[in-house]
């Protein structure tokens, strides 16, 4: 097992005694893209000192601007079943809650997927409780295919990243088959003991079986894989070296590692009390595990959702993140009842603000909203990726891209005000793309969707 509980737990025991200077070595290691080891990331951990936190967030900030510049990826959650067999305490779906469950038909997956377009979504993240009989893999396949398949007008769904639970090799070379973007799947805790107690009797309890499910799926064929923690289940500080050491682990043995990060924190659910939780995560803490995760993982996609209020999202994306979701609905058939105003969301989520009045901020703070799925469809996944990121010329294709989307929405889904905003912005930022080549592709391209061609990357 390349968990292991004792070795973590005495790294955060000796990080204790580090002393300032100790902190600005790693600080400084940081600072020169060095490379930080276990030992380095548990004293970053235990930074309490408001100069040292400052440096830090600094560090995090300019490595996030240096590799992904000015983009912020949007997407959206779709979820199609609550039927599930587990009884994870944490969880509005866990199997003794008593509620009427439902499994959405493939006429209402399209009509969620066709009002999801309406708003200009073209990356989903497929979600749903684990139920071999209610919802097998069949009908994740067949969901997959919906989707893929169903279009609006100009709308379409690109990519679509699944949030399935373990399974085995065969089933993940389906998912493969099937055209998925990144396999997600969060660890949830990676404390075994902690596991154990919030999966009790339960399909999910095992927890080795659960930690090795990234192995299976790359010995699948998918080399995109998406990992995280529920915070607040156990020691923080423990989960993040769990998550940096399963990142080495997939490294080693398949040359690549998590292709994203996910950092919910616990929130209220149907049937759920935080009181039952001693972990929780305030804000500070939360801030800075976020701004460590984004120094050791430098070329690792980041992702936020709308558990989070829009202050502290705005706040993370300076720090780190790099992937964010957007007008969400978390409940089973939950953007045609909110449409009607009878949405029951699995999870209590913070950010309600429209995708256009997010994507109206991040311009107005200098980003870049961004809708590209140019790297899955051309091939640019997996290790393939990490070394063009790792090169630096990712750059050459990624923020052409961005711009290339935010213009198609903002054809497609903006007023008059939001198109010349959006145009505006796009052609400030094609005088400075260095490649003479791509900045005369790139304006070639945005005539050509003014002309209504879509679908235009490099």
């Amino acid at each position: 097992m390349f968990i292991n509980e004792k070795y973590i737990e005495n790294l955060l025991e000796e990080s204790k005694l580090a002393t300032a200077e100790d902190v600005q070595a790693v600080l400084d290691k940081a600072e020169k893209r060095e490379g930080l080891n276990h030992k380095d990331i548990a004293v970053l951990l235990q930074v309490e000192d408001k100069d040292q936190l400052k440096k830090m967030y600094e560090i995090a900030g300019q490595i996030k601007k240096d590799i992904y510049g000015k983009r912020i990826v949007l997407f959206a959650p779709l979820y199609v079943s609550d039927y599930c067999v587990n009884n994870c305490v944490y969880c509005g779906y866990h199997s003794c809650n008593t509620f009427k469950r439902r499994k959405l038909t493939q006429e209402e997956v399209a009509e969620e997927v066709r009002i999801l377009e309406k708003m200009g979504h073209k990356r989903l993240a497929l979600e749903l409780g684990e139920d071999p009989v209610n919802a097998p893999i069949e009908y994740v396949l067949e969901t997959l295919k919906t989707i893929y398949n169903t279009q609006r007008d100009n709308g379409e769904i690109r990519r679509v990243n699944v949030n399935i639970a373990a399974t085995t090799v065969e089933e993940y070379k389906m998912l493969k088959e099937a055209g998925i973007g990144t396999y997600i799947l969060f660890q949830e805790t990676y404390h075994e003991p902690s596991y154990k107690k919030m999966h009790p009797n339960c399909m999910k309890n095992d927890y080795e079986y659960h930690l090795t499910a990234f192995d299976r799926a790359m010995e699948a064929g998918i080399d995109d894989v998406g990992a995280g923690v529920l915070f607040g289940l156990a020691d923080p500080k423990f989960e993040v070296l769990g998550l940096m050491i399963h990142n080495e682990h997939l490294e080693e043995k398949y040359g690549v590692g998590f292709h994203t990060i996910s950092v919910p924190r616990l929130r209220p659910a149907k049937g759920v009390s935080l009181k039952q939780f001693p972990h929780l995560v305030d804000d500070e803490l939360f801030k800075k595990l976020v701004a460590i995760i984004r120094i050791a993982v430098p070329f690792t996609g980041m992702i936020i959702s709308t558990r989070e209020d829009a202050d502290m999202r705005r706040e993370l994306l300076r720090y780190g993140i790099s992937q964010m979701s957007a007008g969400s609905s978390t409940g089973v058939g939950g953007y045609k009842e909110r449409e009607e105003g009878n949405e029951v969301p699995q999870f209590k989520t913070s950010d309600e603000r429209s995708p256009i009045e997010i994507l109206n901020e991040l311009i107005d703070d200098g980003y870049i909203p961004s809708y590209c799925t140019a790297c899955y469809r051309k091939g640019r996944t997996g290790e393939r990726f990490m070394r063009l990121a790792k090169s630096g010329n990712i750059q050459y294709v990624c923020e052409p891209n961005a711009m290339s989307t935010l213009m198609e929405y903002a054809l497609d889904y903006g007023d008059d005000e939001f198109k010349e905003k959006a145009e505006k912005l796009v052609r400030t930022l094609a005088k400075d793309i260095k490649r003479d080549d791509i900045r005369e592709m790139f304006l070639e391209n945005l005539e050509k969707l003014k002309n209504g061609t879509r679908d235009l990357y490099v």
